[in-house]
């Protein structure tokens, strides 16, 4: 299977809501203390959603991004793949953003370890919660806004019928996923694995 564009499967939409709930916390205390800007986090998310191609977030966070103050052509441009006017402080975000969604979340250790350098602990964790929330928006909008498109004669060219249905019925994973997620921070275990 090819990464990137691809849709994802249940098994993946599983571990991409367990590795979310994960670092939701990190996501939250980032923003509430003004760690990342609100145009920062729109950046990453128009990243991901640019890589997995999701129009439902396309369209919520071109909205977002606009209210955040970024113009129309920045936004084009991130959902072009373009970073020509992703500010220099940010461009190396953006880029793990790109190839944790490239690499269906499973990015390189070097490449996590650089972001940490970069922006230390608990940003890089603020931008890992960023990609993962993203992540989950994704993984279940595509066939959500495909099988509602579908009636509409605008379905994903990359979806079925029976694949959507499948992604609506995987979501009673969902509370399993966010119990082993629960569990996993009560143990401590990493929140990013290699």
């Amino acid at each position: 299977m090819k990464f990137g564009k691809n849709l994802y499967t249940v098994k993946e939409s599983y571990w991409i809501f367990y590795n979310g709930i994960r670092t939701l916390k990190y996501f939250f205390r980032t923003r509430r203390n003004n760690e990342i800007s609100p145009q920062f986090t729109e950046r990453i998310m128009l990243a991901v959603t640019e890589v997995n191609n999701c129009a439902i977030c396309s369209y919520a966070h071109s909205k977002r991004a606009l209210e955040s103050g970024m113009t129309a052509e920045e936004i084009q441009n991130m959902l072009s793949g373009i970073i020509d006017d992703v500010p220099d402080d940010e461009v190396a975000a953006i880029m793990f953003a790109q190839h944790y969604a490239d690499t269906r979340g499973n990015p390189t250790r070097e490449s996590w370890q650089r972001i940490v350098q970069i922006y230390g602990t608990s940003k890089a964790k603020a931008i890992l919660g960023s990609i993962r929330m993203i992540m989950i928006g994704n993984t279940y909008g595509i066939p959500w806004s495909s099988f509602f498109n579908r009636f509409r004669g605008k379905a994903d060219p990359r979806s079925s019928l029976q694949y959507e249905l499948t992604m609506m019925l995987g979501t009673i994973l969902v509370p399993v996923s966010f119990i082993h997620a629960l569990i996993s921070d009560l143990l401590k275990k990493p929140i990013i694995t290699f």
